[in-house]
């Protein structure tokens, strides 16, 4: 990734920028975003790109509906990114643009409804609990990962789309295979999609025969004329849900867990209040737990590009018709604007303006439901093991499109 020549910045605001520490790259966020709202990019695949760097510039991006993802779900252009973009992913919803989005978000949006979600939290609970009396009952260390915070994201989805939580191995199988960027077979990667989509199909014929009280019995089942919808319809939601759904999470999880652990101070303070205390919490893990982790962090990312219809000005920046823009979470997070003290991990912080679930017309469908799984998830289990501790280095999967923690070692 090498950023274009149009001008030159001043010091102290290239972008992106390596490794450093914490307070450092905060500061050069700082500089970068009190030098311009956004910077154009040449990414690895895709061509150019603008990167917002201003908080209120994002939000004022994603929530115009003159900028879509049309030409990238068409095939017209490529997905200007970091990676090669899954060719999978631009088939869903996530790719849809109003009126068909809306349609399409209404009718999930009823099963993933905050009221919905309010009454599986007594599941969430039961189910953590559960995990973590397996996990204490092999004996300390573990890897949480794979003994808890996988688990408790994979068994809510299944409650929720009514798929049998007894085939996790395979959701895990196929997220790994069809999110991977590099290292795996095409092969495979054509073989576990055409699994997964059969898989799917037939779940969805079986609630159109006998439907439950799940999404998708709701999907299958839409009766208005306007929103019934075919399989085609559906299993573009179903994918991202399955794949995604859980894998994003879990990953929420294991970062919340490690920062905490890093944080001894924070720890403690939640341990007083761990009810009241987790909702912010939760904020502020999204918005600077992978910051919290006590490594050097850089200046680089970003959620999926839009394409602008016709010219548009952000933040006094000519978007021109045709150019793309994405977001970098991190640096709208860390813009010096809208918060006085971004670069410290604040769990009581009130008003947090994180956008890692995106904003506006594509606000990330399951983030009622991630929130409650994070804020059962991570308190749960320093309610039942206030004492935890780490146990080893993490690890990350770089070859997957959400880089997630794979190894968080734990003892106890």
């Amino acid at each position: 990734m090498t950023e274009t020549t149009e001008r030159a910045y001043p010091p102290g605001t290239e972008y992106p920028f390596g490794p450093r520490p914490v307070h450092e790259a905060a500061e050069q966020y700082h500089r970068i975003a009190a030098d311009r709202p956004m910077t154009k990019m040449t990414m690895p695949f895709g061509g150019d790109v603008w990167v917002i760097h201003r908080n209120q510039a994002a939000r004022d991006m994603l929530g115009d509906t003159r900028f879509v993802r049309e030409p990238f779900r068409t095939g017209e252009r490529v997905v200007p990114y970091f990676v090669e973009f899954p060719d999978f992913l631009k088939t869903t919803i996530q790719f849809e643009d109003p009126p068909h989005h809306t349609k399409l978000r209404r009718l999930v949006q009823r099963s993933i409804s905050p009221k919905r979600v309010r009454a599986m939290r007594e599941s969430a609970v039961e189910f953590a609990n559960h995990l973590i009396d397996e996990m204490v009952s092999k004996g300390s260390p573990a890897n949480l990962v794979e003994e808890y915070a996988l688990g408790l994201p994979i068994q809510m989805l299944s409650n929720l789309l009514g798929v049998p939580p007894e085939d996790r191995p395979k959701f895990e199988r196929w997220a790994a295979s069809t999110l991977a960027t590099a290292n795996m077979p095409e092969e495979r990667i054509a073989n576990d999609m055409l699994e997964l989509i059969g898989y799917m199909s037939g779940l969805i014929e079986e609630r159109r025969r006998e439907p439950r009280e799940d999404l998708l019995s709701d999907l299958a089942n839409a009766r208005d004329k306007d929103e019934s919808l075919t399989d085609d319809e559906i299993m573009p939601i179903a994918l991202i849900l399955i794949i995604a759904g859980f894998d994003n999470t879990a990953n929420f999880i294991s970062t919340g867990v490690a920062a905490l652990l890093h944080h001894d101070a924070q720890r403690e303070l939640l341990l007083t209040d761990v009810d009241g205390l987790m909702p912010t919490a939760v904020e502020e893990i999204l918005r600077h737990g992978g910051w919290a982790l006590g490594t050097p962090v850089g200046g680089g990312g970003g959620l999926v590009p839009f394409v602008a219809t016709e010219d548009v000005v952000i933040d006094g920046q000519l978007i021109a018709a045709g150019e793309a823009v994405l977001i970098d979470p991190t640096a709208v997070a860390h813009d010096g604007i809208v918060l006085p003290d971004d670069a410290e991990f604040d769990i009581t912080r009130q008003n947090n303006p994180q956008l890692t679930l995106s904003y506006g017309l594509h606000h990330c469908l399951g983030a009622p439901l991630a929130r409650m799984e994070m804020q059962v998830g991570i308190g749960e289990l320093f309610k039942r093991l206030p004492q935890l501790r780490l146990a080893g280095e993490i690890r990350w999967n770089r070859d997957h499109l959400s880089q997630p923690m794979v190894e968080l070692p734990v003892a106890w």
